[in-house]
Parts: structure tokens; C-alpha cells; sequence
């Protein structure tokens, strides 16, 4: 075993899909800075442009909305995906009994029904070929909620599910699926919390390490999935939260 290989992805093709800001982004730059050659998708085809030339020679950009499934079973033959890596979600922070059915039709369809697609489209090809790696974007709110997630948390916590089914199920032909579950990151996705001081603070202090993460701190957890690194990791919930979900209380008690 070579061990100074063992995070490399040369002669692999990785597809992002939320490529254009963000985690996503984020991810593609790492996963072209280990070898891989990348495709940057994305539904903003001109942030994912942005992307790949960050991302340099051999990464591309690809237009796609992952609520499309035919769109997306159309990607899943074109492109020979070594590695799957999505990360597109939203949220609409109400409380159950506020929640309208178009809303919570509206969440599902992205962070759930999309996620089911990609699972099916890149999921078959790799099979045939006997190898693949798949890594989607849950969140701790997978695992523990707050007033005004529940949906959101119950969208995250199904993917969890999900993508441990197809670990199942595709894990005879060669094909591994993992989901990573980040805390709290400075994103778009996160712009309502960053937006209120009392609420963005909040939030950094339950933390063990007290602050936000950034979207490239999550990108080592990608690479760490998709490489031969975690070549007998599957059917896993990688959380990276700094510490949130090991802290039971808020209250701080004296020496």
C-alpha cells in the first residue's frame, strides 16, 4: 500500500452537483485538487462555470436542476460518474402548525425526491461498472431539532435512510454510499441566522469549538469518502459539526 496515494482520485471523474456556491463548490475545488478531473453541475450554469475555472484543467461545467428526473437520469448516462457528490437543499424555517402544504411539498422535492433521483441515475451506471462512490449532504438536524426545522430535519433525517438503503443495496456491485452531516456553515443556505446577531451567536456557542464552520472545512470529509481512504466505509453518517451534537446541555456549571 502506497499511503502517500491514498487520498488521490487521479483518473476518476467526480460529478458535484451544487457547484456553484457553497459546500458545493467547495467540494469540486478539493476533489480537483486531489486528481480528480470534475464536473461542476449545477442549475446556476454560470456559477458553475466560475467553478471549474477555479477548479482548473480537466474540470467542466454541467447545467442541471436535480428536480428535473428526467434531466437528471439523462446526466447519469452522459457523464460516467466515478463519484457522486450533491449537496443542493433549502429550507423554509416555520413551525409545523405554520407550514403550508406547498411549502412542505417545496422542501421535500429538493433535499428528498431530488436526492432519490440522483441515487437512481448515477447509482445504476456505477454499478454496472462494478465501482462508485456516492456522498450526499444531510445536516445534524438528521440527528437533533429546534422549533421551526422539523421539516428540514425530517427532509435530512429520510436522506440519512436513503442513502444507507442504497449502501445496501448497491454495496455487492462495488458502489459505496455515505452522507456527510455538517453543522452550522456560512452559506446561502444559512443567510436568515447570519443575518440576526442574537441568532448567528447563538449559534456559535453551542458548538464545542464556539463558532460557524466554513464551507471549506467540510470539503476533507468529500475527498475522505470518495477516495480509497474510506475504501471499506459504507452505509456511514459522517458528522461534522464541530462538536454540537456531543454537547448535551447549555448551561455551563462552575468549577
Amino acid at each position: 500500500m502506497d499511503y502517500t496515494r491514498l487520498f488521490r482520485l487521479d483518473g476518476r471523474t467526480a460529478v458535484v452537483l451544487g457547484a456553484a456556491s457553497g459546500i458545493g463548490r467547495e467540494a469540486a475545488l478539493a476533489l480537483a485538487g486531489h486528481g480528480a478531473a470534475v464536473v461542476c453541475a449545477d442549475r446556476d450554469l454560470e456559477g458553475a462555470r466560475a467553478t471549474a475555472q477555479a477548479a482548473g484543467e480537466g474540470a467542466s461545467s454541467y447545467a442541471l436542476d436535480v428536480l428535473d428526473p428526467d434531466a437528471v437520469h439523462r446526466a447519469g448516462r452522459e457523464l460516467e460518474a466515478d463519484v457522486l457528490v450533491f449537496t443542493a437543499a433549502t429550507n423554509v424555517r416555520k413551525r409545523l402548525l405554520d407550514y403550508s402544504t406547498e411549502e412542505f411539498d417545496r422542501v421535500l422535492a429538493l433535499n428528498l425526491r431530488a436526492s432519490f433521483s440522483l441515487v437512481q441515475a448515477f447509482g445504476g451506471p456505477m454499478a454496472e461498472r462494478g465501482r462508485g462512490s456516492i456522498v450526499g449532504f444531510s445536516s445534524i438536524r438528521a440527528l437533533t431539532v429546534e422549533p421551526g426545522q422539523g421539516v428540514y430535519a425530517a427532509s435530512k433525517a429520510g436522506l440519512v435512510q436513503l442513502l444507507r438503503t442504497a449502501a445496501a443495496e448497491l454495496g455487492p456491485s462495488g458502489v459505496r454510499v455515505n452522507a456527510v452531516a455538517p453543522g452550522v456553515v456560512e452559506t446561502p443556505l444559512t443567510a436568515q441566522i447570519q443575518a440576526d446577531p442574537d441568532w448567528h451567536r447563538a449559534y456559535a456557542e453551542k458548538s464545542a469549538l464556539r463558532r460557524w464552520s466554513q464551507p471549506e472545512e467540510l470539503a476533507g470529509a468529500v475527498v475522505y469518502l470518495a477516495s480509497d481512504a474510506a475504501s471499506f466505509v459504507t452505509g456511514s453518517l459522517l458528522v461534522v459539526d464541530g462538536g454540537w451534537t456531543a454537547i448535551d446541555g447549555r448551561y455551563d456549571p462552575p468549577n
